[in-house]
């Protein structure tokens, strides 16, 4: 699904804290990372893993995470995962899309708004009202 987020002008990064020679023999030998086309990153130092907060300093690895930073560099979403679920990517996609939405719209998207959807207007009315 990498085409799907650099048509939506999005880079991709995997970032963890093994080495960069564990990452090309995880690559070589494992099918799922054969393919790969966006960049691996070694976090070696854990200096990214710290600093975004996702570090887990009992094992020295970082936790399952998505963060999604906009270009100038706020981060809008950080979802961390427990280590026995992955993540859902499709979902990631959806708030991507969502984000977007919003900012060439001016919309707010609701529950389970997927691409091709209208999203709500914000009404100043409403606010402050039960």
């Amino acid at each position: 699904m990498y085409q799907q987020f650099q048509a939506l002008n999005t880079e991709v990064l995997a970032i963890s804290t093994d080495s960069v020679y564990s990452h090309k023999v995880f690559a070589e030998t494992s099918p799922s990372l054969s393919n790969i086309t966006y960049p691996l990153v070694s976090d070696r130092t854990q200096e990214i893993s710290k600093a975004y907060r996702v570090l887990d300093e009992r094992t020295g690895a970082a936790y399952r995470a998505t963060i999604i930073v906009d270009p100038e560099g706020v981060i809008l979403s950080k979802l961390v995962n427990p280590p026995e679920v992955g993540r859902n990517i499709y979902e990631i996609l959806r708030l991507i899309q969502g984000i977007q939405h919003r900012r060439r719209t001016g919309e707010v998207v609701p529950a389970n708004w997927s691409l091709g959807q209208q999203g709500i207007k914000r009404n100043s009315r409403y606010i402050g009202r039960i």
